[in-house]
């Protein structure tokens, strides 16, 4: 029986781009879908069953953090930001709606290809490892249920990327270790990832703004000066 191949939405305006995308990655086993404009782009995203989506950030009709909203507050699969901002405030945006993470043009096609891999067998390990019993985690001001992935902050329930909650529940279930920026990444992104450190530096900032009740001056989520961070509870 042959093997089914994962499906991937490229939402790219540029042609020539999707395309060399389109090539590379069916290449490498994968099936490619192309939508190039953000409006049917978010309407297959949410139509198809797809494995991973590589959006592009600047798209007619509806722009790239439009369509990351839009498709993270109904269905769970990675999504991998294309942008050619080499800023940090469009890759801070990006990650905070809920993009798993980014990849800055130009870029290597070696690199894109390692990046979509890593993503969607990282989430096939989550989503097999999804039944298996967990320990549930209540400090009375924090509580996290692995089984339903929630958090709840003085008894409300905070939103939560995946990464933003994997985060979290590592650092808690290791309180007061102290972690280097690079074993949270390798730990939460993977080790084959080819990603920017400063990523975790975003997602620690997010989740300051959700638990801690100072963000400027966090009691629990602790920056360790020259080593790393740590959680306190």
């Amino acid at each position: 029986m042959m093997a089914i191949k994962p499906k991937i939405l490229i939402i790219e305006d540029d042609s020539d781009i999707a395309d060399l995308e389109k090539d590379f990655l069916e290449t490498s086993g994968f099936d490619i879908v192309i939508e190039n404009d953000g409006i049917s782009g978010a309407e297959r995203a949410l139509k198809d069953n797809f494995a991973l989506i590589l959006l592009d950030l600047m798209l007619p009709g509806k722009d790239g953090m439009s369509i990351c909203r839009e498709v993270r507050a109904k269905i769970d699969i990675p999504i991998l930001m294309v942008t050619a901002h080499t800023g940090d405030v469009e890759k801070v945006r990006g990650l905070g709606l809920g993009a798993d993470d980014y990849i800055t043009k130009p870029f290597s096609l070696a690199e894109l290809v390692a990046r979509v891999k890593s993503h969607i067998a990282r989430y096939q390990r989550l989503t097999q490892n999804a039944d298996k019993k967990t320990d549930a985690i209540d400090l009375g001001w924090l509580k996290i249920n692995p089984e339903t992935r929630r958090i709840f902050f003085n008894e409300k329930e905070i939103s939560a990327t995946n990464k933003e909650y994997e985060l979290l529940y590592f650092l808690v279930r290791n309180a007061d270790i102290v972690f280097s920026k690079e074993q949270l990444y390798n730990k939460i992104w993977g080790e084959d990832m080819y990603g920017d450190m400063k990523t975790v530096a975003v997602h620690l900032n997010h989740l300051r703004n959700k638990i801690e009740k100072d963000p400027s001056n966090p009691l629990h989520i602790q920056t360790v000066w020259g080593a790393g961070y740590r959680f306190m509870i």
